[in-house]
């Protein structure tokens, strides 16, 4: 069946022409992309003007521990050290329907919010890798609806771990997307470095990305990234590996951070901040004042390094909170890192869109052009800017040619003295068109 998406204000511009458009689906691919008015379809999706973007893409959360705040314990203290204890605990219960459960669960809100693409850390710091096993079976199940990837993620450690490494590699032989190290929860500053070199060997002798939860610590002195960075650029791996978290880089001195640029910039590696997860987790001992807790973002994306924004966690005992909605994390990735410009709202839309997309390594799979797989978003906005200001959430979300989700758009009858009453939906006039 052929779908058209009508009157569709393409993100990033007002159309191809500087207005509307029309979009052709044929099957499960995009067809044509046409002046309004002059598309084609046997079924049809009026925008009616709203904004319609490519889906948005999650690059960073743990979908094996979501939902499970609380379980066995909360997490009294906050910080991310006790999280992983409460973890550890909870780890020893686990199941394959558990996991499968509460995995398929978050995917369904993610869907419903419009995120087709999603990169899943999962523990391996388990010789019965019950987690793994259970999300490639989650994988499998919904990859007619999201692109699900699975990183290899050593909690516990790699070389501090007992037999992290041979964890790590049997990951990779059971099915793997990526490979991830954790190199300053290691016991010492060597293990953190043997354990990137072991990641990076895995990852390159089986052909997968690199994905290292780095530097994801107070410590001014923590500086995995850099042998990321330069491990990636030697090696050939440079776009497919990506940091995550890079919290120590909030504390880095002036200077550091300016050599850092650099190496950061030529070596081609992404960068994922989880602003909702990290603004919790970091300066838990710090008095006043308290840092931040978050990388570099407004440098880094000034010095030509791909950065992104994710979730990290939904409800699990790292971060108590969230409906897996990327426009809540593009807000307070707005706040957090003071990306307040015109320009840099926009940029905050793609971090969790194109440049997330860049992360996961997409590429021609990914976009609103003639060819590459039909998904999309519609949101009832005027601008990627009012989609964040307003946390609109998709009136329509398409994957691959299907209508796979309807939110009816919601208004608040108002009373007001001296006028009638009237819908509010929060937008300036002067925005409407």
């Amino acid at each position: 069946m052929s779908l058209l998406v009508r009157n569709a204000r393409l993100a990033g511009g007002a159309g191809r022409d500087g207005g509307l458009c029309d979009i052709e689906i044929d099957g499960d691919r995009f067809g044509r992309i046409v002046p309004a008015g002059e598309g084609t379809g046997r079924q049809l999706l009026d925008a009616a003007g709203s904004l319609v973007s490519p889906p948005f893409v999650e690059p960073h959360v743990h979908l094996d521990t979501t939902l499970t705040a609380g379980e066995p314990r909360w997490n009294a203290s906050g910080s991310l050290w006790e999280g992983i204890a409460v973890w550890s605990e909870r780890k020893r219960t686990l199941t394959r329907e558990d996991v499968i459960s509460r995995a398929s669960e978050v995917l369904r809100w993610y869907a419903a919010n419009g995120v087709l693409h999603v990169r899943s850390h999962v523990d391996v710091t388990d010789p019965g890798l019950v987690a793994l096993d259970a999300m490639l079976e989650v994988r499998e199940r919904v990859r007619d609806v999201i692109g699900l990837q699975l990183v290899a993620f050593p909690q516990e450690g790699v070389c501090s771990f007992d037999d992290g490494a041979e964890l790590l590699e049997e990951a990779a032989r059971r099915g793997v997307d990526a490979i991830g190290a954790i190199p300053h929860f290691e016991d010492t500053r060597e293990d953190g470095v043997r354990s990137l070199e072991i990641a990076f060997d895995i990852a390159q002798r089986h052909g997968l990305l690199l994905d290292a939860h780095c530097d994801e610590i107070d410590d001014e002195q923590s500086r995995f990234v850099e042998v990321l960075a330069t491990h990636a650029r030697r090696g050939g791996l440079r776009d497919r590996a990506t940091a995550s978290h890079t919290t120590a880089m909030g504390s880095y001195n002036g200077a550091y951070s300016y050599k850092l640029q650099r190496i950061l910039a030529r070596s081609g590696v992404n960068l994922v901040c989880n602003p909702l997860a990290n603004l919790c987790l970091q300066g838990r001992f710090d008095g006043h004042p308290k840092r931040r807790g978050l990388t570099q973002v407004k440098e880094m994306l000034g010095a030509g390094v791909n950065v992104a924004f994710g979730h990290d966690d939904v409800m699990d005992p790292w971060f108590p909170l969230g409906t897996a909605s990327p426009l809540q994390v593009a807000l307070v990735g707005v706040a957090a890192a003071q990306l307040t410009g015109a320009a840099e709202i926009d940029e905050a839309f793609a971090m969790v869109t194109g440049r997330a997309a860049r992360v996961l390594h997409l590429n021609e799979g990914y976009g609103i052009e003639p060819g590459r797989p039909a998904s999309l978003v519609v949101l009832p906005a005027t601008s990627r800017f009012d989609a964040i200001r307003r946390q609109t959430r998709p009136s329509h979300v398409v994957s691959r040619g299907r209508l796979i989700a309807e939110t009816p758009v919601a208004a608040t009858r108002l009373s007001w003295p001296g006028r009638e009453p009237e819908d509010i939906d929060f937008i300036r006039e002067r925005d409407r068109e």
